[in-house]
């Protein structure tokens, strides 16, 4: 009788197959060959393997781009700075340029004054010496 049994069920699966129905290893029926089920799962389950890893790429990603963004950040504030640490470097050397310009000016202006004082001790002198020797005359005189 198991045999017959065994007989019916295999006449039963192949018609069943022919139908485009199948029996899984748990005598479940299913509408996929097993082989076909088999093959999706694998693939399902490498698809979810792939999709993690694409997940912890992203995340690797993520994480450099906001590692090259902070970077940038930091680039353009050194890159301000140094800017305007060249713009006070051209500015204090236009100011000591201007204030020696000042200074060469000042120099002028005494020199010019020295020139008109010498030129006023010398005629002073003169008139001195001209005054003495009238005193001098003039007590020689008396």
């Amino acid at each position: 009788m198991i045999l017959l049994t065994a007989g019916v069920l295999t006449m039963s699966k192949d018609a069943l197959a022919e139908a485009g129905c199948y029996f899984d290893e748990l005598n479940k029926l299913r509408a996929l060959e097993p082989d076909v089920s088999q093959k999706t799962s694998e693939l399902k389950e490498d698809c979810k393997d792939f999709l993690d890893k694409i997940v912890q790429f992203l995340k690797i990603v993520g994480g450099l781009m906001e590692l090259v963004d902070e970077l940038a950040n930091e680039t353009e504030r050194e890159k301000l700075k140094a800017l305007g640490t060249r713009n006070l470097l051209k500015f204090v050397a236009k100011q000591r340029e201007a204030q020696q310009q000042q200074l060469q000016v000042l120099i002028v202006e005494k020199m010019m004054q020295l020139e008109r004082y010498r030129i006023e001790y010398e005629t002073l002198s003169k008139v001195e010496l001209e005054q003495n020797e009238f005193i001098n005359q003039y007590i020689l005189q008396m």
